[in-house]
């Protein structure tokens, strides 16, 4: 498995929410939801309950493919940062002890303390396929892309 280049991963470990784009019967739908990455397993964690309407969009439309971005907020064009990626999102109440599940839940824990006083901690993975990020920082309109298919793409004539 390849890993995003490292820019592309201080870039999500500096941030802590996600917007996450789902769709059913062709009726898109966004979430805001936090975040813990695992660089280990080149996988985002997050919670969500089954009740919330991008849970039920996802699990009754049996849609596991997703959207979503990350983005940093400032009105300094220069300083323009954020990502874009597809992925599949995953959940970690059926999967078998000593797996992934341990380790993404000590990682969201770890993260955000907090939770561990929710009552139903649901927890849910996403693994990205694509991650294009624009940092003009390096360059109006500069990108930096990534597939889980192949190597590191680099250059604004990517996408």
């Amino acid at each position: 498995m390849t890993h995003p280049e490292q820019r592309i991963i201080d870039f999500i470990e500096e941030h802590h929410i996600f917007t996450l784009a789902v769709a059913r019967d062709n009726i898109p739908y966004c979430a805001t939801c936090y975040y813990a990455w695992m660089e280990e397993q080149n996988e985002f964690v997050f919670t969500s309950d089954h009740e919330t309407r991008h849970v039920r969009d996802v699990v009754e439309g049996n849609n596991y493919r997703v959207a979503g971005a990350i983005a940093l907020e400032t009105k300094i064009v220069g300083k323009i940062r954020g990502i874009q990626f597809t992925g599949f999102i995953t959940s970690l109440e059926n999967t078998a002890p000593g797996s992934t599940a341990l380790k993404a839940r000590a990682r969201y824990l770890k993260r955000f303390p907090i939770a561990r006083l929710m009552p139903n901690l649901h927890l849910w993975t996403l693994r990205p396929d694509f991650i294009k990020m624009t940092d003009n920082r390096l360059g109006f309109g500069k990108k930096l892309i990534w597939t889980a298919d192949e190597t590191l793409k680099s250059g604004a004539d990517a996408l």
